[in-house]
């Protein structure tokens, strides 16, 4: 008669316990690769979106500048030409201010593959727990 258990054994049991471990590390990856794109596109959207406005803010200021300066040519040219390159300058600082402040923030990239693995981790930790009590009794 055959003297393995009706389960398979822990052999059969190891091979079942892997393919599922490979199965779940599959199933991440492809988690993982989906974020990524989706991180990529939403981040060429920004630039493009964000490149156009900054094209378009500094050719209106740049025309404001010329504005003010036509409209007080006769009185306060230098005035407004200085008025207007201080407002550039400080403009550019408070930008650069913001960017680093931004670079600084934590990322959220794999925040959702992060959490599935940490979940898978538990269910297969609870599962060894589980198994290791059965087999002990």
């Amino acid at each position: 008669m055959n003297s393995r258990p009706p389960g398979g054994g822990l052999l059969a049991s190891l091979r079942g316990l892997l393919s599922t471990a490979l199965t779940m590390a599959q199933t991440r990856f492809e988690l993982l690769a989906a974020e990524l794109e989706e991180e990529k596109l939403r981040l060429l959207g920004i630039l493009a979106y964000g490149a156009l406005a900054v094209l378009l803010f500094c050719i209106g200021l740049v025309f404001l500048a010329i504005f003010l300066t036509l409209l007080w040519w006769d009185s306060h040219r230098l005035l407004v030409v200085g008025i207007c390159t201080l407002a550039f300058l400080l403009g550019s600082g408070v930008a650069l201010r913001l960017a680093q402040r931004q670079s600084h923030r934590e990322s959220r990239l794999f925040a959702a593959s992060l959490a599935e693995l940490k979940q898978d981790r538990e269910a297969l930790r609870a599962h060894l727990e589980k198994t290791g009590e059965s087999q002990a009794r």
